[in-house]
C-alpha cells in the first residue's frame, strides 16, 4: 500500500501542474470519525490530532501532524517534509504557508462531488480562525478538479486490483446462476452469495444486506431494496446487482436470467427484445467512449437506444465511477438533471473506470438490468470483464 500512495501523490503534483494550482491543502483532525475520503488516497492512516496534508506545484509534499503520527507519515515514504507538533497547528500551518507563498490554495469543498467535499463546516471554521490576519484564507478554491482527477485518473496498480475484484465478481456469478432455481426466494439467492464472499475472503463493495440486490420477477421493486422472500417463479426474470470489494477496490456488476414457463423452449419475444436492447444500449455507449467526450454525451447515446426501441427512459444515470468505492465520486454518465449538479459536463479522462448500466421493466416478466465495467483508454474503452452478451436462460 505505500507504494500507491506515493504513486496517488506525485500523480497530484502532475494534477496541480496541469491545473496551474500551487498547493493543495488537506485539513483534518479525529479522522477514525469519520475523515475526509481524500485520505486512503494521500495517507491512508488515521489521524488524531489537527493535522495538514500539503502536497505542491513543485513537488513538495508535507505532513504536519501531531509528534505522535510523525513517523507513521514518514513511512508512508509520500512526503518529502514531516513536521511534528505539540501544543498548536496554527504556528508551523501559517509559517509553512508563508514559506510556499501560494498563490492560491486548494481545500476540500465542492458543490458537485461528495468525495471532494471533506472538509467539514466547523473545522473549515477553525482553519479560518487559525489564518486570520493572514493573506492565505482569501485564496482558497475548490480542490474538487484536484480530487476528480486523482481519484478517476487510475494507475496500472489500481487497474489491477479492479480487474481482480471483477474476476471475483464474475466467478460469483458463476455458482450463483448454477445454483440458483425454481422456487427460491431473494434471500436464499442473497444469503448464497453472502457464503460465496466468506469463501473469497472478500466483503460486500456497499451496504452488506443490500449487496446483493435480487429481484426475482415483476413483483420485485426496482432499486437499493432488501431481498425479500418473494420466489422465483416460471416466467420470470432473475435480477442480480452485486460487487465485491477486494485488496481495497471494488465490482459493480449486474446479471440477468430467465427462467422458462411450462411448454416454452426460449424466451419469448418480448423478454429477448428487451434483452437485446439493453445489450445494444451497453454496446453502443461504450463503443462512443474515449477521452474529452461528456458524460451526458455517453448517456444520451444508452437512453436514446432504449427510447428508439419504444421503452421509456431510465431514471438514473447511465454509469458512476467505480474505484475505492462502488460510487466514486466525480463525474457521471448522466443527464442533466438538477440532483447531478455539473458533473455530468465532466469530460472522460484516460483511466477512468466507469460502470454502464442502462435498465427497463418487462411487464409481467420483471427487471432487465445489466452492468458492464469499463476502462477509459487512450483510444476509446475496453470491458473489464467479459459483458453478458446473452440471456442466461433456465
Amino acid at each position: 500500500m505505500p507504494k500507491l500512495i506515493q504513486e496517488k501523490v506525485q500523480q497530484a503534483v502532475d494534477i496541480l501542474c496541469e491545473l496551474n494550482v500551487p498547493v493543495w491543502l488537506t485539513f483534518v483532525r479525529e479522522t477514525s470519525a469519520g475523515g475526509d475520503p481524500v485520505l486512503p488516497l494521500i495517507y491512508r492512516h488515521t489521524l488524531t490530532w489537527q493535522s495538514a496534508l500539503l502536497i505542491t506545484q513543485t513537488g513538495e509534499s508535507i505532513a504536519i501532524v501531531g509528534r505522535f503520527e510523525a513517523e507513521t507519515a514518514r513511512q508512508t515514504g509520500a512526503y518529502t517534509e514531516v513536521i511534528p507538533y505539540d501544543q498548536s497547528i496554527r504556528d508551523i500551518l501559517i509559517e509553512t504557508l508563508n514559506r510556499l507563498s501560494p498563490a492560491q490554495i486548494a481545500i476540500n469543498y465542492s458543490k458537485n462531488d461528495v468525495l471532494a467535499d471533506g472538509l467539514n463546516y466547523g473545522l473549515y471554521q477553525v482553519l479560518l480562525d487559525y489564518l486570520a490576519g493572514t493573506p492565505w484564507a482569501d485564496r482558497f478554491v475548490s480542490a474538487e478538479h484536484i480530487q476528480s482527477a486523482l481519484r478517476g485518473r487510475k494507475t496500472e496498480v489500481e487497474v489491477a486490483r479492479l480487474r481482480h475484484a471483477i474476476d471475483t465478481t464474475r466467478q460469483i456469478f458463476n455458482r450463483t446462476f448454477g445454483y440458483a432455481s425454481l422456487g427460491m426466494t431473494e434471500r436464499q439467492i442473497a444469503d448464497f452469495m453472502h457464503v460465496q464472499m466468506n469463501a473469497f475472503h472478500v466483503q460486500s463493495a456497499w451496504d452488506y444486506e443490500h449487496c446483493p440486490i435480487v429481484n426475482a420477477g415483476p413483483e420485485s421493486p426496482m432499486g437499493h431494496v432488501l431481498p425479500s422472500d418473494l420466489q422465483i417463479q416460471p416466467g420470470h426474470i432473475l435480477h442480480i446487482d452485486f460487487g465485491v470489494r477486494q485488496d481495497d477496490y471494488c465490482s459493480d456488476i449486474q446479471r440477468v436470467a430467465y427462467f422458462l414457463a411450462d411448454g416454452e423452449t426460449q424466451p419469448p419475444e418480448v423478454v429477448s427484445k428487451g434483452f437485446n436492447t439493453v445489450v445494444m444500449a451497453i454496446q453502443e455507449a461504450v463503443s462512443a467512449m474515449k477521452p474529452d467526450m461528456l458524460g451526458k454525451q455517453i448517456d444520451a447515446i444508452a437512453r436514446r437506444a432504449l427510447t428508439d426501441a419504444g421503452y421509456p427512459e431510465f431514471m438514473h444515470a447511465l454509469g458512476h465511477h467505480l474505484g475505492r468505492l462502488a460510487h466514486d465520486g466525480a463525474g457521471v454518465l448522466g443527464p442533466e438533471w438538477e440532483r447531478y449538479g455539473d458533473t455530468p459536463n465532466y469530460p472522460l479522462e484516460a483511466g477512468q473506470v466507469y460502470t454502464i448500466e442502462p435498465s427497463l421493466f418487462v411487464p409481467g416478466y420483471g427487471i432487465i438490468g445489466i452492468e458492464e465495467n469499463v476502462l477509459v483508454t487512450e483510444t476509446g474503452a475496453e470491458f473489464l470483464s467479459e459483458p453478458q452478451l446473452e440471456l442466461i436462460v433456465k
